[in-house]
């Protein structure tokens, strides 16, 4: 069962209607098999409509929507033979952020992401995918596994930011980030990095800084929440569309501003109505990156993963 936005009420509308007529239908009450038809190029017609012209703050709704893809089924619909690896081998295993070793297309690589969980109990057991220090040290820990043994590292990036509790300060969450971040620069095997839903503020960057960040259509990347930014600029959440709107935490916007890579497009109507579609272009993308990458050596894919991200932000006077 979809869930729908508060900007989706005429689409829920007419596909409850179709859904009515076809009841009806199955009962053999009335031929009514043309009308449904038309309803559906209407429904086709105004989810294209709909999703072609997302603003910002839509974009964000469509990224956290509950019925997106996660973790578990990213792995399961692109990995095969995939091996869960636990723990930081230091405080704990936070399960905000998994990951483990498996095959794409046959090569092997090290798969690393976050995890919201799909329900309330998973959500509290994953945190929302609001990762402690052990999450990104778990990372840092995989990452130099794949680094010595030289597997590509993809990366799929879904939360609202890193854990803000005072335990994860205790333990060093600003530090624990800022190593993840530079693991991922420090790498000398392909790196791809996805953004599949939320990628916000280091707790994305920590597992983001790839050779190539890919980004689905109508997912978000931003240093803080439209909420959060709302808040601070205007002391009330009530800005929040306001707030994604400039801070420029889209798809489109970040490809124009060289933030992103490459964009890969999502079903009409977002990753929840299709998700074989969206591991489809999931996976052709991934391997186009992969083999673009084949080729050069590790010395060089470090060096230019580190001049891309330096280069970020750099304007002349």
């Amino acid at each position: 069962m979809i869930t729908f936005l508060d900007f989706e009420k005429p689409i829920a509308e007419l596909e409850s209607k179709i859904r009515e007529l076809r009841d009806l239908e199955s009962g053999d009450a009335v031929n009514i098999a043309e009308e449904v038809k038309q309803l559906e190029k209407k429904l086709d017609k105004l989810l294209r409509e709909t999703y072609a012209n997302l603003d910002a703050w839509q974009k964000t709704q469509v990224a956290r929507h509950p019925n997106r893809l996660h973790l578990p089924q990213y792995i399961a619909g692109l990995i095969d033979d995939f091996v869960p690896l636990a723990g930081d081998r230091a405080f704990a295993d936070d399960q905000a952020i998994n990951g483990g070793i498996g095959r794409f297309k046959g090569q092997s690589v090290m798969v690393i992401g976050h995890e919201k969980g799909e329900d309330t109990e998973s959500r509290i057991r994953h945190n929302f995918a609001m990762a402690r220090p052990e999450g990104y040290r778990k990372a840092i820990r995989l990452m130099d596994l794949a680094d010595r043994f030289g597997l590509p590292v993809i990366t799929f990036v879904d939360t609202p930011g890193a854990y803000p509790g005072i335990g994860a300060e205790e333990r060093g969450q600003a530090e624990a980030i800022a190593r993840s971040t530079e693991k991922c620069l420090d790498l000398k095997v392909p790196m791809i990095a996805i953004i599949v839903g939320e990628g916000g503020s280091g707790g994305a960057v920590a597992l983001g800084a790839g050779n190539k960040v890919l980004m689905l259509e109508h997912a978000v990347y931003s240093v803080i929440s439209p909420e959060g930014c709302a808040s601070i600029l205007w002391r009330t959440g009530d800005k929040a569309a306001d707030a994604a709107n400039a801070l420029k935490i889209t798809a489109q916007d970040l490809k124009k501003l060289g933030v992103i890579d490459d964009i890969v497009p999502e079903p009409v109507g977002g990753v929840h109505r299709d998700y074989k579609q969206t591991l489809d272009s999931l996976s052709k993308a991934i391997d186009k990156s992969l083999t673009e990458m084949a080729a050069i050596s590790g010395d060089k894919l470090r060096d230019l993963r580190r001049e891309k991200f330096l280069a970020m932000g750099h304007f002349n006077l």
